[in-house]
């Protein structure tokens, strides 16, 4: 579980620090979906990748609506790529631990990691016959850490926002879905949406693994995954049971990738690999190169981060085809952060 230390705010400066933590959480977690997404076979789990796909389409929305609070706010939004394996920024985890994250291919692993970066604060034991839910520590997780900022920015004073200021629009994507912060309101709103959709809503005292706009959240998603079962209502304390109806996840469909590409010593594969590795490496740099413009209010960067991003979906899924020394593995994109390639 992602564990973020709640720390007494008291100025806007305070809510900069940790919006800035939160950009970085949000970030940080795309690559290890885009690594699961991209590693699944074509023809295979097509339930499971729209799942996988729509998750992390919403986390990048989710990176954008923090950054425009941030920059309402008079801060100015800094991507810092994450090394694979490691923790995300302000991870505490589980006893003081740092949650380590990793690069996994489609499996049963990559799942329940990501069920532990979206995992509520108090997750419902959903029955199921033939699976054992995850284990359910209690813990500070992303949604408590949105809302005790919500807290806090409903008590400023409303000239401590400038509105307009450097705001990612929707003109070009996500129409609808990213919106120009521009005082508490639309911070409120924003975070709504964000804690919604990942961790699910609260109706009385039950949680909801429905979001605002009545779509299964992403904890649950990756739950679906995990368990093979359906999401479905049912007449039971909590609401809802695992099945009976499959999802229709083939663990099998999968590229043979190796785990943490960017752990690991590419000096010994094959020139085709290398080359891959790069092709990879120079793609995510592009798109992290836009995405700082975009996150800064550069008009026309969010349209070239997408394209960026559709370049690094190609050369990731020719990666998961080139096979290393040991032919029988491939290796996905390390996601590595290379600015001295071009």
């Amino acid at each position: 579980m992602i564990r973020l230390q709640l720390q007494r705010l008291q100025s806007v400066e305070d809510a900069q620090a940790s919006l800035q933590t939160a950009i970085g959480v949000e970030f940080g977690t795309l690559p290890p979906y885009l690594y699961a997404l991209y590693s699944i076979r074509e023809g295979t789990n097509a339930q499971g990748y729209q799942l996988i796909r729509s998750v992390a389409l919403q986390e990048m929305i989710h990176m954008c609506l923090a950054c425009n609070m941030l920059n309402a706010l008079g801060g100015n939004p800094v991507l810092h790529p994450q090394t694979y394996p490691g923790p995300l920024p302000g991870d505490i985890g589980p006893n003081g631990t740092p949650l380590t994250l990793h690069l996994y291919p489609f499996s049963r692993d990559a799942m329940a990691q990501a069920m532990a970066i979206e995992q509520p604060e108090n997750p419902p034991d959903f029955p199921i016959e033939t699976l054992a839910a995850l284990a359910a520590p209690k813990a500070v997780t992303i949604g408590q850490f949105y809302r005790a900022l919500d807290k806090f920015l409903a008590k400023l004073p409303p000239n401590s926002w400038t509105a307009g200021r450097n705001q990612i629009s929707d003109n070009q994507f996500f129409a609808g879905q990213i919106f120009p912060v521009n005082n508490y309101t639309d911070a409120h709103k924003a975070i709504d949406e964000i804690v919604s959709e990942g961790e699910g809503s609260t109706k009385g005292t039950r949680d909801d693994p429905l979001d605002f706009q009545g779509e299964v959240a992403h904890y649950y998603r990756f739950g679906e995954i995990y368990h093979d079962r359906v999401l479905t209502k049912a007449d039971n304390q909590e609401g809802y049971t695992w099945g009976p109806r499959k999802l229709g996840v083939d663990w099998s469909g999968v590229y043979p990738a190796i785990s943490d590409p960017g752990a690991h010593d590419f000096s010994r594969e094959p020139a085709e690999a290398q080359r891959a590795q790069k092709a990879c490496n120079r793609a995510f740099t592009d798109t992290v190169d836009a995405l700082q413009r975009a996150v800064t209010g550069q008009d026309g960067a969010l349209g070239e981060a997408v394209q960026s991003m559709f370049d690094l979906r190609v050369v990731a899924l020719h990666a998961f085809t080139v096979p290393l020394a040991h032919r029988s593995k491939v290796a996905g994109p390390a996601f590595v952060y290379t600015p001295e390639s071009r």
